[in-house]
């Protein structure tokens, strides 16, 4: 069987790893054996951390349109609920802008959770 060197597959596989871990301490950019061992490391946290960006952001939503809520009297819970009996489909990245942007649409919005809850509840006690 042929001998098989590897050399420019190999040099060019190193210089790749040691220039994504350019800026590391000390062996971690210089020695390709750390430096592989430290780029691997950061690749799992930078894969975690994209997912855990998305539940930041739907959390810091979730408290925006919490906060706005406060305001008008109603519950977050409360008001989720009363847009899906209104039958309003918007998501919390879009229903956290308009709490931010346009209080005045939002307030509409509440309005109709509010006579959607109401109009549920006159339903429940009139079946009971």
């Amino acid at each position: 069987m042929p001998r098989v060197k590897r050399g420019n597959k190999r040099k060019n596989y190193r210089k790749k790893i040691l220039k994504r871990a350019s800026g590391y301490f000390l062996t971690k950019s210089k020695l390709y054996q750390a430096a592989e061992e430290a780029v691997e490391r950061g690749l799992k946290f930078a894969y975690r951390g994209r997912k855990e960006k998305k539940r930041q952001y739907r959390s810091l939503w979730i408290v925006r349109i919490g906060a706005a809520t406060k305001l008008s009297g109603l519950s977050y819970s409360q008001f989720i609920h009363g847009l899906k009996l209104a039958g309003i489909d918007l998501d919390r990245k879009i229903l956290a802008d308009i709490a931010v942007r346009d209080e005045a649409g939002f307030a509409t919005l509440v309005g109709q959770a509010k006579t959607a809850l109401d109009a549920a509840k006159s339903q429940k006690t009139v079946a009971a």
